[in-house]
């Protein structure tokens, strides 16, 4: 019986074996990159559903919703929803799939049975320098002249004394940044109000807390 021919050795390729070692570091990096993304995420609270200003915010109007966490803004995260029925209050009306962050709300006492939260946005030279949320102001309207339909005997003060409730945007010394302001006014003010800030026609003037 003849011998066999002798096994030729096999033939190590190193630098192929290097290479799938470095292919499985490169993909458990990505991997643990992945992991790491995803831990930044956080879970807030969304808005589904209309919430009028100063009316509390309801279960039904809330769901949770995955965001990357960004220092830069206040999310009102899911785990803190218990507190908002309790202790806060939408400062502007909350419209669907909006996502809730702190400056959207408020501590202050709820609206009375006559009260309404009107936002108005205001350009330069119509509000004072120092203007801020707790403020006592009178609304004024500044359009043009009123045609005869309108009723052009009205008078131009739209309100004599509502709280300014919150400032969005900051202005400077001279007043001279636009600013978009929330106001408590009662029902019988708010159409007038709401009518006049549609056009861009309200300006605001600081008066004393204790006017009448």
């Amino acid at each position: 019986m003849a011998d066999r021919l002798p096994t030729p050795p096999r033939e190590r390729k190193p630098a192929l074996a290097a290479l799938a070692v470095l292919l499985i570091l490169v993909g458990a990096l990505g991997a643990a990159t992945l992991v790491l993304r995803a831990g930044d995420r956080i879970e807030v609270i969304k808005i589904t559903e209309r919430v009028p200003a100063g009316q509390p915010i309801p279960d039904s109007a809330m769901a949770p919703v995955l965001v990357a966490e960004d220092e830069a803004v206040s999310y009102v995260r899911w785990g803190q929803r218990g507190a908002l029925a309790e202790d806060y209050r939408p400062a502007v009306d909350l419209v669907a799939g909006t996502l809730l962050v702190g400056e959207m709300l408020t501590t202050d006492e709820t609206l009375g049975s006559d009260e309404v939260i009107v936002g108005v946005s205001l350009r330069a030279g119509q509000f004072p320098s120092g203007l801020k949320a707790g403020d006592s102001v009178a609304a004024y309207w500044v359009g043009d002249e009123r045609t005869a339909e309108e009723g052009s005997a009205r008078e131009t003060v739209i309100a004599e004394r509502v709280k300014v409730e919150n400032i969005f945007g900051e202005s400077d010394v001279a007043g001279r940044n636009n600013l978009a302001v929330t106001l408590r006014v009662s029902r019988a003010e708010a159409p007038d109000l709401a009518r006049a800030a549609s056009g861009g026609d309200v300006s605001l003037v600081i008066v004393s807390s204790g006017t009448s």
